[in-house]
């Protein structure tokens, strides 16, 4: 139902006050010691950036012409006076002076830099996202010192460039889809309410559910290709890339202000598809959220942002869930309130209150203060997310993420002159997150070697800074099958672009241990192979044992004939990242490294590596793992990867192949477990190729306790189980069977 066609004047007072208090916090207790900190952080920053605003060009920092992500810049830093303006407590509060002057700039920008009447340039991003979003909300928290001229006119350029959420003004025939419509919905709404246009309102409400072409593009809906939530949790934006921590927590963000903007007025987001963005806060984003970290496994390009951190996304997660929750139906409203005070509690890496802004510093001690909420632990599982190519093995107090790629996902992506060198990252790397949780964050990306990230099997060439481009390799098989929601098995053909190097890469993630193999390593090019085992900034010098080595507070490794080496690498943000609005610092920053890796040999012919990953083992506990061996490797060539550990086997047929009384007729990843009368198989197919597989056991299987409908069983001393992989785009496939015969109904006479 549309209520756009009778809105009162009061509709548009509550929405405008609904909108400053999700911009500035509301009304607070400003003599709470709470609210010290961030509303100091604000008057410190504002009263800096107006300290060094002049009339002429505003910020000699952000030179203007020509530049778009300056202007969008520029806008931003008014935003952000503009917010201390509006927010009780700051120095600035109320200042008629303030106020004078930053509406004078806005003539500034306006004139010279965005109006109606100028052409797109540059990235389109900043014409039709960036500055209006910075823009819109600038209007709302002026509110009536800006004067119906001014006003129009500012409007009039935001309506050039994000007339709706559902086209884009430089390309009339695209359709936005996934991050950037949320975002221009969200943009439409605030627009909406600072001009007190009913029909700017609507069309954020049915931008988000794409109502103009019948939900197509809906951020409400799964999406089985393209940009958006895919059903088992994984998020693509650009076609090709793994977005969860980047784009989709743009979106997730933008339908949090959204939804909670509109909330209770005529104009409220009622689409009950909102679920699916409801639901991917614990399916899709809190698998990759370790202590408050939102992984780089799934930020792309993002992770090359100085600024931007994985503790800043994972801030920018919390205050997003939080918001959420204001609004959320049960269990929702209570799961996501939990699952906040947990990741804020743990988030010692970056303090939450330490760095929230006065609204989310409001929500998070609402939460924090509320006894009735327990913080929720950190999730305990083995995750795969097919449609994505990424992997997240979780335990507690350690978790494991495996970046790989596929002709359907992108190895890396490298466009707006970020992430200029990232030629390895979609390779098999791999994130091992322990109690040091600053690895990832603090400077990791310009100072790790490149060429050595954790995990991957590289070609030791020398590489030029990437331009512009996504790349999909030419391999099929990407992904993995998990066993009862606690073990998995992974793994990763490797066709390695430019090169002729290839390889066979697995993963196998148990209880405490992480194996990893490789086999087939092949190549002619006359070039050293290397395959990394780690790459870990620390201060910790390594202890090395016969076939093992132990980092203290990260854990032990366990290899044969790993090289290894201590260095300090010294590297600048802006070499990786000299994009338009997220170029880092020129200044040159150190870190301490130490790495495991294998050498393979110039050209190696069918060379493989073997190691296991211990994390948080204590000295002790590695070198008993190294004598009793306790996980064994069964096979690594190329045909065949397998492990076993007591009564679990992970193998991966690369052909038709047996191993430990498992025999599969087609190429797939398998995990067996063996168990009390009853005998557990998860199957997938990663490469998404083939029709159908027969696994033939070695010990007798009754019956089907229980699996899925795509499974069938010939039970007997031999039992064969056929299951069906055609279409199931590499989900895992899982049955339980009954070691002993289904009992025969009881008649009584």
């Amino acid at each position: 139902m549309d209520h756009s066609d009778a809105p009162g004047p009061h509709d548009f007072e509550a929405l405008r006050t609904t909108a400053v208090d999700l911009l500035t916090g509301g009304e607070i207790d400003v003599s709470d010691p709470v609210y010290a900190r961030p509303l100091a952080t604000l008057s410190e920053t504002a009263a800096g950036w107006l300290a060094q605003l002049t009339p002429a060009e505003m910020w000699p920092d952000l030179p203007l012409e020509g530049r778009p992500g300056n202007v969008t810049g520029s806008y931003g830093r008014l935003r952000l006076i503009a917010t201390a303006w509006a927010t009780p407590g700051t120095a600035l509060h109320g200042d008629d002076a303030v106020a004078a002057t930053v509406v004078d700039a806005l003539d500034l920008l306006h004139e010279g830099h965005y109006n109606e009447r100028l052409p797109e340039t540059g990235n389109w991003w900043f014409w039709e996202i960036g500055t209006p979003a910075e823009l819109a909300r600038t209007c709302v928290l002026l509110g009536d010192r800006l004067d119906a001229g001014r006003l129009g006119a500012y409007l009039g350029a935001i309506d050039r460039f994000c007339p709706d959420a559902d086209c884009r003004a430089g390309h009339p025939a695209a359709r936005e889809s996934g991050a950037n419509r949320a975002d221009k919905a969200s943009i439409v709404a605030f627009r909406g309410v600072a001009g007190r246009s009913a029909g700017k309102l609507a069309q954020a409400r049915d931008g988000l559910s794409d109502v103009r072409d019948g939900g197509r593009h809906s951020v409400f809906g799964y999406v089985g290709s393209g940009d958006g939530f895919y059903r088992d949790g994984s998020f693509i934006q650009h076609g090709d890339v793994a977005y969860t921590g980047s784009y989709g927590l743009s979106l997730l963000t933008a339908v949090a202000q959204t939804v909670a903007l509109l909330r209770g007025s005529p104009w409220e987001v009622t689409d009950p598809g909102r679920q699916v963005v409801l639901d991917a806060v614990e399916r899709s984003f809190a698998p990759f959220l370790h202590d408050g970290l939102l992984m780089d496994t799934v930020r792309g390009r993002a992770a090359t942002r100085q600024t931007f951190s994985d503790s800043v996304a994972g801030h920018g997660a919390i205050g997003a869930v939080l918001l959420l929750a204001q609004g959320a139906e049960e269990p929702y409203r209570s799961r996501f309130r939990e699952l906040a005070k947990g990741w804020i509690e743990r988030g010692g890496a970056r303090p939450y209150l330490e760095h929230a802004d006065v609204p989310e510093t409001r929500r998070a001690v609402a939460v924090l203060d509320d006894k009735t909420v327990e913080a929720a632990p950190e999730p305990v599982g083995h995750f795969v997310f097919p449609s994505m190519d990424r992997v997240v093995h979780r335990r507690p107090g350690w978790s494991f993420a495996i970046s790989l790629s596929s002709r359907r996902i992108a190895s890396y992506e490298a466009i707006n002159a970020e992430n200029l060198h990232g030629w390895y990252t979609g390779d098999g790397m791999t994130y091992l997150y322990t109690g040091d949780l600053g690895q990832f964050g603090a400077d990791f990306w310009p100072t790790v070697d490149p060429y050595r990230l954790p995990g991957v099997t590289v070609d030791t060439r020398a590489r030029e800074d990437l331009s512009f481009r996504a790349y999909c390799p030419a391999n099929a098989q990407a992904g993995g099958a998990v066993l009862e929601g606690r073990y998995g098995a992974a793994a990763m053909e490797l066709i390695v672009d430019g090169v002729s190097l290839a390889a066979r890469k697995s993963w196998y993630c148990l209880d405490n241990v992480v194996v990893a193999l490789g086999s087939g390593i092949t190549s002619f090019d006359g070039r050293t192979v290397e395959t990394v085992v780690e790459n870990r900034a620390t201060d910790e010098d390594p202890y090395f044992g016969d076939g093992w080595a132990h980092l203290a507070g990260v854990g032990g490794y366990v290899f044969e004939g790993a090289h290894s080496l201590v260095e300090t690498r010294t590297g600048r943000w802006r070499d990786i990242n000299a994009g338009d609005d997220t170029s880092g610092a020129y200044d040159p920053v150190t870190r301490r490294y130490v790495t495991f890796w294998f050498d393979h040999g110039v050209s190696p012919l069918d060379a493989s590596y073997a190691y296991v990953l211990l994390p948080n083992a204590s000295r002790s506990q590695t070198r008993a793992f190294r004598g009793s061996r306790p996980v064994r490797v069964l096979a690594n060539t190329r045909r065949l990867q397998a492990v076993q550990a007591r009564g679990l086997v992970a193998a991966t047929f690369w052909a038709p192949g047996e191993v430990a009384g498992l025999a599969a007729d087609a190429p797939c990843v398998v995990l067996m477990r063996r168990a009390s009368g009853r005998i557990l198989l998860a199957v997938a197919d990663p490469s998404r190729t083939v029709d159908a597989v027969t696994l033939t056991l070695d010990r007798p299987a009754r019956a089907i306790a229980r699996g899925d409908d795509t499974i069938a069983l010939r039970p007997g001393k031999n039992p064969s189980v056929t299951v069906k992989l055609g279409g199931s785009l590499g989900r895992t496939h899982a049955v339980e069977l009954s070691v002993y015969a289904p009992r025969s109904p009881r008649h009584d006479r």
